[in-house]
This record gives C-alpha cells, structure tokens and sequence, in this order.
C-alpha cells in the first residue's frame, strides 16, 4: 500500500470512531446515564493524555535530538501555543457544553443544538491535528514515527471517539430535533479531523523543519481540551470515581496501542 493511500486510511479512521458513536442514536431510548456518560468522558480523557505523551511529545523531543537541537524547546514552545490557540477559539466560538445550560464564548444568537455541535468540534480540532502531524512525520520519513504508530494514534482516537459522537449526538434528541438530524450533527463535528488533519499535513510538508513544535502544539491542544473541559465533566456532581476509572482506562489502552505497535 502506497503512502498516500495509508494517510488518507489514517486521517478518515477517527471519523469513522465520530459516525459510529452517533449512529447509537438509532439503537438507545431516552438520555445516556449519567454514569455511563461520566465514563466515558475519562475514557476519552485518559486516551488523549496518553496520546499526547507517547504520540506526540516523545517523538518531538527524540526528532529535536535528531536535528541535533536543544530537546525541550520546541516541545514546550509548541506545547504553550498548542494550550494558547485552544484558549482563544474557547473564547471566541460560542458554544454550548452537555449537562449547562450557560453557553460559553463570544455571545450569540445560536441554537443550542448548534452550539453543541460547535464545543464537540472544538475538541475534535486538536485531534485531527494530531492524526495529521503523525502522518506527516511518517511520510517525511522520520525515524521516531513508524506507520504503525501513526495508525495506533488513529484507531485511539477513533475509539475515544465514538462515546464522544453518542455523547453528543444523544443530548441533541432532547433538544426537539429528529434522530437523523442529531446523527448528522454527530457526524458534522467530526468532520474537522480529517479536515484538520489534511491541513496539517500540507503545512508540515512544506517546513520540515517546525514538526516537532507541530507535534507539540497538537498535544498542547488536546491537554487543554481535557484539563478545561472533559475531566471536570467527568468529575461533575456525584459519581466522581467513574469518571476516574474511565480516565485509567483509556490512559492504559492508548499507552499499550501505542507501546506496542509504535
């Protein structure tokens, strides 16, 4: 298989994860429980953290080395802007988070259905960033990203996607539209990874030289989008401890994806 055609494979998987996870729209009757709901939240906490680790800032510190460079520095660099960029589309994209009524960012006149859809895609930026720069890192060749690693990156995301997709599309029944209706909205938001992710990829291309601070900014991304939003979800009202536990979870099967096929 050409490199080409595993790059296009890798970046559609996590929307894959997306549609599957909407789709459950179709076959569940009445809202998520709160505690399958808080699980899967640190489920999809714990796969990003250790994503960002072992996918991310590792090979951007082993490929600074490579280019013979001071190792930390891009990793924090890119990292802090990753974190910074994230801060201001929170600030500046109104959206709506499950289980609040008190929309967030700049204030407008959206529906709610729509604002839902808005704080899910900002989750799903940092990821297709991230599926993009691994592949990219692939293609160029790097030593520290094998395709294998790439595509564990992918199917780990693709797997914390799909609660996130029935996370989303699930509340969307509630609020008066059709199963369809929320299954395409699940899907919409889940459309700006592979978009991401193509558009990472061509940057990368062009200036070799930034991956590692792209690898960076990508798990800083993702970090803020855990740490601001899915763990205090998770840790919201009662039932703490599940959300916890979904959080090792999903740690410990993204760090063995990874360690093992990486």
């Amino acid at each position: 298989m050409s490199d080409t055609m595993q790059i296009v494979i890798g970046v559609i998987i996590p929307l894959l994860g997306t549609t599957l996870g909407s789709a459950m729209v179709f076959f569940l009757k009445g809202e998520m429980k709160p505690k399958v709901q808080k699980s899967l939240l640190g489920f999809a906490s714990g796969v990003m953290i250790a994503a960002s680790v072992w996918s991310l800032l590792i090979p951007a510190i082993e490929m600074t080395e490579e280019q013979g460079g001071i190792n930390w520095l891009p990793c924090s660099i890119g990292f802090m802007l990753g974190v910074g960029f994230l801060l201001l589309l929170d600030t500046l994209i109104p959206h709506l988070h499950v289980n609040t009524d008190e929309p967030e960012g700049h204030k407008s006149k959206l529906g709610k259905s729509l604002m839902l859809v808005l704080a899910v895609t900002l989750h799903n930026i940092p990821e297709g960033m991230a599926v993009g720069v691994v592949f990219a890192g692939f293609a160029a060749g790097n030593a520290s990203i094998s395709a294998a690693g790439a595509f564990a990156l992918a199917i780990g995301i693709a797997i914390q996607n799909f609660p996130e997709g029935a996370i989303i599309s699930m509340p969307l029944l509630g609020t008066g539209i059709s199963k369809r209706k929320a299954f395409s909205y699940g899907v919409l938001s889940g459309v700006v990874e592979p978009l991401g992710a193509l558009i990472t990829i061509i940057l990368t291309s062009f200036i070799t030289p930034i991956l590692p601070y792209i690898l960076a900014f990508a798990a800083g991304a993702m970090i803020y989008v855990v740490v601001e939003e899915l763990i205090p979800e998770a840790q919201s009202e009662e039932h703490s401890n599940i959300g916890t536990i979904g959080t090792a979870v999903g740690f410990t099967l993204m760090m063995i994806l990874d360690t093992a096929l990486g």
